[in-house]
């Protein structure tokens, strides 16, 4: 098994999938946890049915830790069924 770790240059750039069963809970979600930094939210899929939306998050994190922290607040956030 490969144990070498990502490494990154920060700050970079970095895009979070987040699914969900409601859109407009997703974003508003997402805009409660990302005040700060600056970021930007597009639609990427939805499933055949219209059940789960895909949402891109794209924001610039300044280490290892931002990035780290936001994914866990994505995950945590009841509106979110998983974050890629």
């Amino acid at each position: 098994m490969n144990d070498k770790k990502l490494e990154l240059e920060y700050p970079c750039t970095w895009l979070y999938k987040v699914i969900g069963e409601n859109e407009e809970k997703i974003r508003k979600g997402i805009a409660g946890l990302l005040q700060e930094p600056p970021h930007s939210i597009t639609l990427s899929n939805t499933s055949s049915k219209g059940k789960y939306y895909c949402l891109n998050i794209e924001v610039t994190v300044k280490d290892e830790t931002e990035r780290n922290s936001i994914f866990s607040a994505l995950k945590a956030h009841p509106s979110v069924k998983m974050v890629l």
